[in-house]
């Protein structure tokens, strides 16, 4: 772990609340000089703490009405099998997380897809197929109660902060 000051903190929540700042806002935020800021956030993100920026697409309005959670259990536990499936994971653009799991199932992937026909699809022509699976159990989101990439930075202990 890398050890942050509180400015440091204080930026990387105005940048997680909003990533287009520009270095003047930031400080204005953060109480420090843009040179500071810029300096600062250069070294966020070479220390990888800061790991990108992007764009927050809204998904519903370019008809990606579906969002589904698929368990998966593998055919067989070996390397050469779980290489193959993330493989596969890789090359299916509608998966948009994956997890490696303890318990029932092998993997957790998430999807998001225009309508159900995708997910079946998806499920009954890319997964089951696939020889590294062995079974396939979906579960459709009917709501979405919350959704927030933010990290819960309150929780971070932060060094003696030097400016």
């Amino acid at each position: 772990m890398i050890d942050v000051d509180a400015f440091d903190l204080r930026m990387l929540a105005a940048l997680q609340a909003d990533g287009r700042l520009t270095n003047q806002q930031l400080a204005d935020a953060v109480g420090l000089s843009a040179s500071q800021c810029s300096r600062r956030r250069t070294r966020l993100e070479d220390d990888g703490i800061i790991a990108g920026y992007h764009a927050d697409l809204a998904g519903a309005r370019l008809g990606f009405n579906v969002i589904a959670f698929i368990h998966i259990t593998l055919a067989t536990h070996s390397p050469d099998n779980a290489r193959h499936f993330r493989d596969l994971v890789q090359r299916v653009d509608e998966v948009q997380e994956a997890y490696s799991l303890t318990g029932d199932a092998d993997y957790l992937l998430k999807v998001i897809l225009r309508d159900l026909k995708s997910l079946s699809d998806i499920v009954n022509d890319v997964l089951m197929p696939h020889p590294s699976v062995a079974h396939v159990r979906s579960s459709i989101v009917l709501d979405r109660l919350k959704m927030t990439a933010k990290l819960p930075l309150d929780g971070i202990a932060p060094r003696r902060a030097t400016s």
